[in-house]
This record gives C-alpha cells, structure tokens and sequence, in this order.
C-alpha cells in the first residue's frame, strides 16, 4: 500500500529542488534577456542569436520572400522576420527598419541604388539602408499604400514603388502617384486589387516593364505601352519579367510563361503543363537555361527547345518557392515557405543561420 503522505511530502521535496535549480541558473546566467537588450539597444545591427541545434531553430526565417545581392558582394535576405544581410560569413539582422508603430514588418523587394544604397519594400512601407543608417518611409510621409510589393531603383536615381494601389515614384524628396490603367481582382489570391503591381523592371536599354492586374505595360520617353494588348497576351494578370543575357525578355503570368524576343512573343508552357496558380519567379542561370516555378511548387527548366520538369523527392523538394535568384557566383538561391537553400548539383541546400556560405 502507498504511503500518501510520504508520497506527498517527496514530491513537494522534489519541486521545491527543481525551483530553486531553475532560478539559480536563469540568474548565473550572463547572456540573460534583460543584459542582451542593453546590448542590442544602441545598435543598429546585432548578430542573429538563433544557434539552437534543432534544425528548425536555425532558420534564417521559415519564410524567406527574397533575397538580393548588392553590388558590394553582400546578400540580403527579406523575410516575415525582417531584413538579414549576410556580410561575409556574418549574417546580421537589420533592427531598425520597422512600421511607423514601431513594429517588425515583412520584407517583400530589395532594390540597390546608382549610389550603393539598398531599398526595401515591405508590408508598412519602405526602408533604405546606407551604411548605418537606416530611414523609413511611409504613407505619411507621400508613399501611395504602405502595402508595398515591389521597388526598383533606375538609373536616373528614381526609386519605382509598386504597391496594392498602385505605383508611385520617389525622386529623393517627394513622393509622386504615376497612373496606370486599373485592372482587376484576382480572386484566387488571397491578397489582390485592381491596382496591385508585383514587379517593376528596368531593363538594359532604361526601359520600365510594370506587371499588374491590368497587364503588362513598358514606359520610356514618357511613353506608357500596354505590351499585354498589343502582343496579345491571354492575361492581363502578369506577375513578372526578366531580361536575359542576350537582350531577350521572359514573362511569367496566371496562365502561362513566354518569351518575348525580337518582337515576336512566344508561348513556352501552351498545354505542355498544367497550370493552377500560374508561372511565378524566372531567373536564367549561368549556362543560359531558363528556370521557373509553376504552382508555386513545380520548378521547370527551358533550354530554348526542351521544357523540363526538376523531379523533386520527399527527402530533396526544397521550400513553395517565392523567389528564384542568381548570385555573382552563378549560384542559384531558391527561397519561400520553408527557409532558403540554394541547389546545388541537383540537391537543395538547405541554407541556415550557419550557413554553408
């Protein structure tokens, strides 16, 4: 028979030693969170903490939306935990890029200016990055929607915003609205409006390529072109484009991937996928091959004859991809829902707070 009150009287015993072993050890702790806050408080970059042995824990961010890199070497990683910007094979997180009510946001585009200055559109407005010093804007201070979705800097020094209402552009000291047609809703997405722009553009010649729920338009010498109309596109929701080494444009949409080259446009994917959620990020690696995602999941190949599906395996399969990137390395990065990795031989490198760099 069970002794109740020797039971009891142990198990109190026990509790109380396990208490007194905790608050011990939180206050012989030098590292703790009140000592970390002091240090980080007067800094602009502190170094990412994350170094638990869970792989999980390791994560940059379990989602990466993009990833950039500046014309210094260093990559930036945009993230619904913020900027991180990996110099060297020191990764930092950017602190002070926040929402005007001071919280963290989501990084959602990151552009370089002529002047090495680094923009970032995010989900309460946009931040620059020079050296030290960080500044944020917001629709207080001109912006046309804090929901922004993409930047691009020009050459001329303009920073393009494009936004879930619209597009706007900053000179450097005011914020002006630039029309474009009003498109429509779609209603797949979870997030759309008839003035949602995913991507601007500039190509090599200065031309801007906007991609919007109204179609696809080209602007140069103040002149504004619905390229969607007149090549005959069969979507005006277009998500976006890149321009290749040869001079040759790619254009991924809600229905299908084209090419777009010496005037002429062709259909790449046609009925040869099947295709739900539409093409989403392009990028052309270091041979010349055209990579893309299709339903946010499928990663293609397109060499200028054959299309390829990448076959991915339970144990190689990689995030839902948001971004495809290229490197100055010709390294190919792959990030979204699920962290970043880079692929490699084949194999997704699943890439964390440790690297491999």
């Amino acid at each position: 028979m069970i002794n109740v009150k020797a039971w009891h009287f142990e198990t109190v015993l026990w509790l109380a030693m396990a208490l007194l072993i905790v608050i011990s050890s939180c206050h012989g702790q030098p590292g703790s969170s009140e000592q970390q806050k002091g240090m980080a408080s007067g800094s602009l970059l502190h170094q990412n903490p994350s170094r638990q042995n869970d792989q999980s824990a390791k994560q940059i961010s379990q989602v990466v939306r993009t990833v950039f890199q500046d014309s210094r070497g260093d990559i930036w990683f945009g993230t619904q935990n913020g900027a991180f910007r990996l110099s060297g094979k020191s990764l930092v997180h950017i602190d002070r890029i926040r929402s005007e009510s001071g919280k963290g946001v989501t990084i959602k585009d990151i552009g370089e200016d002529s002047d090495g200055k680094v923009w970032l559109g995010h989900t309460d407005g946009i931040s620059r990055v020079d050296g030290d010093l960080v500044t944020n804007y917001y629709e207080s201070d001109g912006l046309i929607s804090n929901d922004v979705w993409c930047i691009s800097p020009d050459r001329n020094g303009n920073i393009w915003i494009g936004t879930i209402e619209g597009v706007c552009v900053f000179d450097g000291r005011e914020f002006t609205d630039f029309d474009l047609p009003e498109g429509k809703i779609d209603s797949t997405l979870g997030i759309s409006s008839t003035r949602m722009t995913h991507s601007i553009m500039e190509d090599s010649k200065g031309t801007l390529w906007f991609s919007t729920n109204a179609g696809l338009f080209s602007y140069a010498d103040n002149k504004l072109i619905d390229v969607s109309k007149k090549l005959g596109i069969q979507t005006i929701f277009i998500n976006e484009v890149v321009e290749d080494q040869d001079g040759g444009f790619w254009i991924s949409t809600k229905g299908d991937l084209y090419s777009f080259k010496e005037n002429e446009l062709h259909n790449i994917t046609g009925d040869k996928i099947e295709v739900g959620k539409g093409i989403g990020s392009i990028v052309e690696d270091g041979d010349g091959i055209i990579w893309f995602v299709a339903n946010q999941h499928d990663l293609y190949t397109y060499d200028g004859t054959e299309l390829v599906e990448f076959l991915k395996t339970e144990d190689n399969s990689g995030p839902v991809v948001f971004k495809l990137f290229k490197d100055q390395g010709d390294r190919l990065w792959v990030v979204g829902y699920g962290g970043a990795f880079r692929l490699e031989n084949g194999i997704f490198l699943h890439i964390t707070t440790e690297g491999p760099w």
